[in-house]
């Protein structure tokens, strides 16, 4: 149910329907608003890099990660209400932008949290359904509240309660909407799980010296942020000592993470700019795109515990990078082709998501889940300028071969690297079973 309760942020706000609001033309130039919004994503982005592992290990210590959670899901509850605030006007960009970047900063910190919580609620035989049933509901919580969207406010002319589309009055209800369906639907979570207790922080050599030398009140303040950096650069180092093939996962995840990001980020841009779709057809194919990965998701859950999670992970890659060259190779084949090629991309994002998930979940011992998935958090946020970056070079590339005027194409090749580098970079990786316990 928070997968349920959340995915709002992630459908209707970063993907469909905000973010093609706040860079329409009555913010401003297209290519100036786009700018802004890459420079407030790229902003939270290095956020929730510095910040994951501190709070990943905070939460561990303090044995309040329900609490935490909770006060992190309200919160991003109420940021999606906010955004109601944010009219069609260019005074309004940066308003906008930055409750967009705030939510996004919550909703990975959060989720930060909410990963280490898998064990509480699986063991080692049904993690991977678990996982995968917790991720398929997410995609499904988002098709419902989409559709509820389009249907209810966006496209009529006048919607329900009588709101139109003057003002933005449309999208900024919707927003409200967005926030009231967090609030209500994670309700379940909170009121089945319960803080565990706080594990004993291990002494950090240094560290610890240090304290005892520094002024009261600095150090008040300053002490979780250091501990945690030499706490997290520990849990590399022994990481590396003991089970390489964790780092070498964690790097991997890394790569095709970026690009499963890249996918649903770039997606609907290539639908509408190549393939043409319209912006009711673009929430349509988003809608359906939810629908796949959601079933598919809970379906290799099963396969999951049953085949592991590594084979599932280079099962839908390597159907990602194939299904991304096909839709370079035959763009000139109208919608038809993208609908096809998109939606199987689209079926394989979602299990490789929630399989990587539950393999690292595998090897992480009690007390230390906050740690190591804050340690998730980092690294995948570490390369997440890859995709965008390689999406727009694509593009120019594609330009600059074939003299084109419209090679957004391109941009598809450079989302199909990112994975491919991960599956490379996977291929060695041992299964879980075979990895060294994390100490």
């Amino acid at each position: 149910m928070w997968d349920w309760g959340t995915q709002p942020f992630n459908t209707v706000i970063t993907t469909f329907v905000f973010s093609v609001y706040i860079t329409g033309s009555a913010f401003g130039d297209t290519n100036a608003t786009s700018q802004a919004l890459s420079l407030s994503t790229t902003l939270a982005g290095l956020f929730v890099a510095l910040a994951a592992p501190v709070l990943g290990q905070t939460a561990d210590r303090s044995g309040r990660t329900v609490t935490v959670l909770r006060s992190l899901t309200w919160t991003l509850a109420l940021i999606s209400a906010a955004l109601f605030f944010v009219r069609p006007e260019p005074a309004f960009l940066w308003l906008g932008l930055g409750l967009l970047a705030v939510g996004s900063v919550v909703s990975e910190i959060a989720g930060v949290n909410y990963n280490s919580l898998l064990d509480e609620v699986a063991g080692e035989r049904n993690v991977g359904r678990v996982s995968g049933f917790g991720w398929g509901m997410g995609y499904l919580g988002g098709i419902v509240v989409l559709l509820v969207l389009y249907f209810l406010f966006i496209q009529p002319e006048v919607g329900l309660f009588g709101v139109t589309g003057a003002d933005g009055m449309d999208i900024r209800v919707s927003m409200v909407v967005c926030g009231v369906w967090t609030l209500l639907f994670t309700i379940p979570t909170f009121l089945a799980l319960h803080d565990r207790p706080a594990t004993t922080r291990r002494p950090i050599p240094g560290i610890d010296r240090w304290n005892t030398r520094q002024p009261a009140v600095i150090w008040r303040w300053l002490a979780p942020v250091v501990a945690s950096y030499a706490e997290l650069w520990n849990t590399v180092r022994r990481l590396w000592d003991v089970s390489r093939h964790t780092v070498f996962f964690l790097l991997a995840s890394a790569l095709f993470r970026d690009g499963l990001a890249g996918v649903f980020a770039f997606g609907a841009v290539i639908a509408a700019g190549t393939f043409g779709f319209s912006s009711g057809e673009v929430v349509i194919f988003g809608a359906a795109a939810n629908i796949v990965a959601g079933l598919s998701t809970i379906a290799l859950g099963l396969l999951d515990d049953k085949l592991g999670p590594k084979r599932v992970i280079m099962i839908s890659l390597i159907a990602l990078v194939a299904s991304g060259i096909v839709i370079f190779a035959f763009h000139d084949g109208g919608a038809t082709v993208f609908w096809v090629a998109g939606l199987i991309m689209c079926m394989f994002v979602g299990p490789a998501q929630s399989a990587s998930r539950s393999f690292l979940a595998r090897l992480v011992p009690a007390g230390r889940t906050g740690e190591v998935f804050g340690l998730y958090a980092t690294t995948g946020r570490v390369v997440s300028f890859l995709s965008p970056l390689l999406f727009g070079a694509a593009i120019t590339v594609g330009a600059a071969v074939t003299g084109g005027q419209n090679t957004q194409y391109w941009g598809i090749l450079g989302i199909v690297l990112v994975l491919l580098a991960g599956l490379i970079v996977m291929i060695p990786v041992k299964e879980h079973t075979e990895h060294h316990a994390i100490s």
